[in-house]
């Protein structure tokens, strides 16, 4: 394994069916809300699904513990960051399982053509364009800013490459739930499904998981908060649940 690491990258346990990830320290690192996205996105077996702003790959990795999907496909903007995705998928075995594609969301319909997806997952970028200190990291600010792609690109090429019934599962900032749900009714994507996530109880929600289904008219269901911690600090039991531990 170790010899699958470059110099500054690290290995780190996914603690689910012993997969492991790639990661570089100096690069934008997976969070607890892309760990949430591969527990809240649902996938049948026969399957397609397509992640995009996948990063070091962690949600497609983690679904195939996690769903029957038939097959996973990665698509990130930059190369490095592809390629070490790449490389963590050939680490844990998944080659015919995970496909890691280097290239642009705003260009689908030339890379995959329109309706080939049953499921689309996503974890964006949060910060809507010109707003923020973006950073001198170009790497880490394309993975935290609307500098590459908007959430308008992503509803909308979501909307693109799914089935019809296909469904879109997002997690973002409950800030941007008004423009999240807005753009999905235009792009005629339909909200089914909502849960909030919270630091702690008594804590307001600092991220929200969404579900869309491309076409129908299906009325918005708000599931039960997902606390992360009880109010000593300690891992509530929901998440350590959607950890594989308990």
């Amino acid at each position: 394994m170790i010899s699958e690491l470059k110099p500054g990258e690290r290995l780190d346990d996914l603690e689910r069916n012993g997969l492991m990830l790639i990661q570089h320290p100096g690069r934008f690192c997976y969070g607890v809300d892309a760990v949430l996205l591969s527990s809240f996105a649902k996938a049948s077996e026969g399957e397609r699904v397509l992640d995009f702003c996948t990063g070091t790959g962690v949600v497609p990795i983690l679904m195939t513990a996690k769903t029957a999907a038939s097959h996973f496909t990665g698509l990130e903007i930059q190369e490095e960051v592809a390629k070490m995705a790449s490389r963590s998928v050939m680490l844990n075995h998944l080659g015919d399982k995970v496909s890691i594609i280097c290239g642009d969301l705003k260009n689908t319909k030339t890379l995959f053509g329109k309706g080939v997806f049953n499921v689309v997952t996503v974890n964006p970028p949060y910060m809507a364009g010109g707003s923020g200190l973006v950073g001198a990291d170009y790497s880490k600010a394309v993975s935290r800013h609307e500098i590459l792609c908007s959430l308008e690109d992503v509803i909308r090429e979501s909307a693109n490459v799914l089935v019809a019934g296909g469904r879109m599962y997002m997690v973002h900032r409950p800030y941007r739930l008004g423009d999240i749900i807005c753009l999905m009714k235009q792009y005629k994507m339909s909200p089914r499904r909502l849960c909030m996530v919270h630091p702690k109880a008594s804590q307001e929600a600092n991220l929200v998981l969404i579900e869309g289904i491309r076409g129908g008219n299906t009325q918005i269901r708000v599931e039960a908060p997902l606390v992360l911690f009880d109010e000593d600090g300690q891992e509530s039991k929901q998440i350590k649940m959607i950890h594989g531990r308990l």
